[in-house]
């Protein structure tokens, strides 16, 4: 399957010679997001089973239905430009509900969340979901079906909040530069990270970089057993 000319699934043939990369400029991702984007809509599938998505879509629980969403993680949380839902809007269509606390401003911290979301989205799409269907008059046991779980994140716009933890889970979990996740998922939305996000996003770049130059070390997730806090790294 190709995403964006990258087939999902398959490694590229690493190139003879490389430059070693380095974490470009903000103004450089800036130039770079504003280059070859599609048209705004309300929600796209940006990797497979991965949805990125606006306060409309979070509200249309048909529509949420209709993609076969099982999961939502609410990225806009709070008192000022956000989206009040909660696990109780989605208990009547059985989707699971995760939600966060942020503001869409260049001073917030977004990093706090970078892990522990890249972690939550990882045990989302790592655990299909088992269905046992009804009795079938010709088979003897009850069917079971294994069904790939969908998460849709999500802010106000679906543009900056919500852009911002997919690209993190891209780079922790898929080993994307932060260059790769950004063309990665312009290619299927239009999005815009505010330029404090894009900081915080290029220091966790950098700092996954350096990591992954040292192959005895592991690069420490929400669900590792050590105090460390990835996110006092960034």
């Amino acid at each position: 399957m190709s995403w964006c000319g990258v087939s999902y699934g398959e490694k590229a043939e690493a190139p003879e010679e490389q430059e070693e990369y380095t974490t470009p400029s903000n103004y450089a991702l800036e130039k770079q997001l504003s280059h070859g984007s599609v048209t705004y809509t309300h929600v796209n599938e940006v990797w497979p089973n991965i949805f990125i998505g606006d306060e409309e879509t979070a509200r249309n629980c048909y529509r949420l239905q209709k993609i076969g969403v099982t999961h939502v993680l609410n990225a806009a949380e709070g008192q000022r430009n956000s989206v009040c839902t909660g696990a109780g809007y989605y208990r009547h269509i059985s989707v699971e509900y995760y939600g966060i606390e942020a503001e869409d401003t260049p001073s917030f911290n977004l990093s706090q969340h970078f892990f522990p979301v890249a972690e939550y989205m990882h045990q989302v799409l790592s655990n299909p979901s088992i269905i046992c269907l009804t009795h079938c008059p010709f088979h003897p046991h009850p069917l079971t079906v294994c069904l790939s779980d969908k998460l849709l994140v999500h802010c106000v716009m679906g543009r900056s909040r919500s852009a911002s933890l997919v690209l993190a889970y891209l780079m922790i979990h898929k080993k994307m530069t932060l260059v790769e996740a950004i063309e990665q998922v312009k290619c299927r939305r239009r999005i815009l990270p505010n330029w404090g996000f894009l900081k915080q996003l290029r220091e966790l770049d950098s700092f996954l970089v350096e990591q992954r130059k040292q192959p005895t070390q592991e690069i420490p997730n929400a669900g590792s057993t050590g105090t460390t806090d990835p996110t006092e790294m960034l």
